[in-house]
């Protein structure tokens, strides 16, 4: 760094130190932790400057400060520098481009696997919920935002992405290659498990989702079924409102679920007794796997004694960002809201507790050394979404439940 480059930054830290410093004189804001922060900051960057052992990358350092407040908040916030941000607008908009059907959080300072879309060929290549992706790219993801490896893992069809997974009970990374490809139009899958129960088991709450379910059930009084089993584990795509749509479609009154933000209007979504479509007994299934507005969707059914939530508690994700543009062209995902049930609990935080727990069966029984060589075969035997079992325990407790529950109300 030159001489010139050098006197900029001290310039601008000392500037920013006698900002904070005056305002803190002058009262101008009621919080003086803000000035404290500021001035600590400044103190910080002048010390790199003068005193770390070599000259150092002022611009890197920069972003991994902005980088590690970002992420200190919660996992979904992110900073993204204006390259990323350019290559987090175009891979946003491009609905054609490739992906690999993951949906990630942060956990243990990494980058987790939350949920695996069916069909997808991250599926295809062997990845499952809870794999903590160690590396995306050849990059490590202890330093990476939710943001930056959705970039990364964002891309051209046809092209590949190798990610480092490190799975429970092991401690070394296996290396995968996941294609990305267009992602096929997601499906809801139905069955009757007895002449009186349907199961739909939604792969995701896109657009569209809520309308689908309502022909369904329309459809399912038609054939004489009373009782309803929706399926939203791995379901952890969607907007809220599809979620609210479909509750709406079960509770007849009370409120389903309250967005709370500190600078945003408070939102409490309620039920509406004229769009209840479905009067008779339902259950939800859930685990670690569903997140989101899946979570929403479980927690307004379950807040409002509407129905049984079987399996495992979700994973905690049910928030709102906002994506805020910086004048030097980098960009914030910032969470600006969460998702309160009816009760008032964070679903960000406590996620949703089912109302009879069950654990799914443990399918992690390959042994380590075949991980590729079972990771292939999946590639060929996973060419359709699997559909309910009676093998799956969590499945089986519902149907008993429902079996056991008191006959349907008739429709009005």
């Amino acid at each position: 760094m030159n001489r010139a480059a050098r006197i900029g930054i001290i310039v601008v830290s000392v500037a920013v130190f006698c900002y904070a410093g005056i305002g803190h004189v002058m009262g101008r804001s009621p919080d003086d932790r803000a000035y404290k922060s500021l001035t600590v900051y400044a103190e910080v960057l002048q010390k790199i400057q003068q005193d770390y052992v070599d000259e150092p990358n002022m611009h890197m350092v920069t972003a991994g400060a902005l980088h590690g407040l970002l992420e200190s908040l919660d996992p979904e916030s992110s900073y993204l520098t204006p390259r990323e941000f350019t290559e987090y607008k175009e891979k946003t908009a491009d609905n054609a481009g490739g992906e690999t059907g993951l949906t990630l959080s942060k956990r243990y300072g990494y980058i987790i696997v939350v949920s695996v879309l069916p069909e997808s060929t991250a599926e295809k290549a062997g990845i499952k919920s809870g794999d903590i992706l160690e590396e995306v790219a050849g990059f490590t993801t202890r330093e990476m935002s939710v943001g930056q490896a959705f970039n990364l893992l964002h891309g051209t069809p046809g092209t590949s992405v190798k990610v480092g997974v490190v799975r429970s009970g092991k401690t070394d990374p296996d290396e995968i290659e996941i294609a990305r490809e267009k992602l096929p139009p997601e499906k809801m899958l139905t069955q009757k498990t007895d002449p009186d129960i349907l199961a739909m088991r939604l792969q995701t709450l896109n657009g569209g989702r809520a309308e689908q379910v309502r022909s369904m059930l329309l459809e399912a009084q038609k054939q004489g079924v009373h009782k309803v089993i929706l399926d939203v584990r791995d379901c952890g795509r969607g907007p809220v409102s599809e979620a609210i749509a479909i509750a709406q479609m079960f509770v007849p009154s009370g409120t389903l679920a309250t967005l709370r933000g500190q600078t945003i209007s408070t939102q409490v979504l309620t039920a509406d007794p004229k769009k209840v479509v479905w009067k008779g007994p339902v259950s939800i299934l859930v685990d670690g796997t569903t997140s989101g507005a899946a979570e929403v969707l479980a927690s307004a059914i379950e807040a409002n004694h509407r129905g049984d939530v079987v399996g495992e508690r979700t994973f905690g994700l049910a928030s709102e960002q906002k994506l805020i543009p910086i004048e030097d062209g980098s960009a914030l995902i910032l969470t600006v809201g969460n998702y309160y049930n009816a009760d008032g609990k964070s679903i960000l935080e406590e996620g949703v507790a089912p109302t009879e727990v069950v654990q799914a069966m443990n399918d992690d029984s390959e042994d380590d050394d075949d991980t590729a060589a079972s990771a292939d075969q999946r590639k060929h035997e996973k060419a359709e979404p699997q559909p309910l079992s009676a093998d799956d325990p969590v499945f089986q407790k519902a149907v008993e439940l429902l079996k056991a529950s008191a006959p349907a109300k008739k429709a009005a």
